[in-house]
């Protein structure tokens, strides 16, 4: 929940707005959307299906065919000055990610692509009317995930719709990025650029971090690690640009972001209880639509507290806040607590901290997440 400097309400210095990129992040990422890779290892036709498979590899064609390198770019000069400003910050960042984070050191993040659309991927995730945990969908090699990604918002709104009948409650994300877990070269895309130069580094981070580090059949494990990765990555990064003197607003941004991660989750353990209680179902849905109007309610509450408007969760509560949107955000932040226990424990040594985590990785999913995922986030 990064506070914008250049946000609108700039002469009122008790309120603010906040652009919806700047808050959860990771979240409007979404998992991003590892579409081909997943669509490419179905096999046809026990697997995803031909439609599926085909949006998924053209889409991803037409990213790879119009990237170009981020040396060519800048060395045009036909290329904007807007462009080639990100463009420079882009490659040092990705330097700095290899060289200071240890993450992998390959082609990825050194080229650019214009799709010439806001989000590149628009990602589905479902969970039944009556529980908070996601519905997944399994693919061979990569395993199970709780998203569904498309390139063409129509086919996702298509899926959506279809899962609605079936009684699913469902959320739409767009996503300006994705990986592909180093199969490809990933560009940067012109999705990325408008979310600023501290996203797109964090970004890359995320995204390498996927790269040095995936667990099959475990979204919260490999989000949560890629979203500790990135957050100390930005840290370090801000130091190592000289402005560590923004360290405590990014602290107290990132302490207003726990905050709203801890109402959902509060949230999503009342939802689960209430629908383990066997009341009569009438009574269950009664509750449930209670719930999710206080949820709200106390959303708003804690923009008035912060003195802080995120549109972000505006356009949450007017699309309908539901078990999937609380599915999601458990997706990434559920295991946030015990990575960020798991760096302190390694002195905060990255390297350390990537064989610790590969340690956890070789584990049965039950205990690893029951060294590490806790519901909620801690205050620290």
């Amino acid at each position: 929940m990064h506070v914008n400097r250049d946000a609108c309400g700039q002469g009122d210095t008790t309120h603010v707005t906040v652009p919806a990129w700047r808050t959860l992040m990771p979240i409007r990422r979404l998992t991003l959307a590892r579409t081909l890779m997943l669509a490419l290892a179905c096999a046809l036709p026990a697997g995803c299906g031909t439609t599926y498979l085909m949006q998924a590899a053209g889409g991803e064609y037409h990213v790879l065919h119009g990237r170009e390198p981020i040396d060519k770019v800048l060395a045009d000069p036909n290329t904007t000055p807007e462009l080639r400003a990100h463009l420079t910050q882009v490659r040092a960042a990705r330097e700095f990610a290899s060289r200071e984070l240890g993450l992998p050191d390959n082609n990825s993040y050194r080229s650019y692509a214009d799709i010439g659309r806001p989000y590149v991927v628009w990602n589905v995730v479902a969970a039944p009317e009556y529980s908070v945990r996601p519905e997944r969908w399994c693919f061979p090699v990569a395993g199970c995930v709780a998203y569904r990604g498309y390139f063409h918002e129509h086919e996702a709104r298509a899926f959506a719709a279809r899962l609605v009948a079936q009684g699913y409650d469902v959320v739409i994300d767009g996503v300006p990025a994705y990986s592909t877990l180093g199969k490809f070269a990933d560009p940067v895309l012109s999705s990325m650029l408008p979310y600023g130069d501290d996203e797109l580094a964090a970004t890359i981070f995320h995204e390498l971090a996927h790269q040095l580090l995936y667990v099959s059949n475990d979204s919260e494990f490999n989000e949560a690690f890629a979203t500790t990765v990135e957050e100390v990555g930005l840290e370090r990064w801000l130091v190592y640009r000289g402005e560590g003197g923004r360290m405590q607003s990014f602290r107290e941004q990132q302490a207003h972001e726990r905050a709203l991660v801890r109402l959902l989750a509060d949230t999503r353990a009342h939802l689960e209880h209430l629908y383990s209680s066997g009341l009569p179902r009438e009574q269950i849905a009664a509750q449930k639509a209670e719930t999710f109007s206080a949820l709200a309610a106390d959303i708003r509450a804690l923009e008035r507290r912060e003195g802080v408007t995120h549109p972000l969760y505006e356009e949450w509560i007017s699309a309908g806040l539901n078990n999937a949107r609380l599915a999601s955000v458990a997706t990434y932040y559920d295991c946030v607590p015990g990575f960020r226990r798991l760096l302190q424990q390694q002195d905060n040594d990255l390297t350390r901290f990537y064989a610790a985590t590969r340690e956890l990785a070789q584990l049965p999913r039950a205990e690893r997440h029951a060294r590490l995922c806790t519901r909620g986030v801690d205050a620290d």
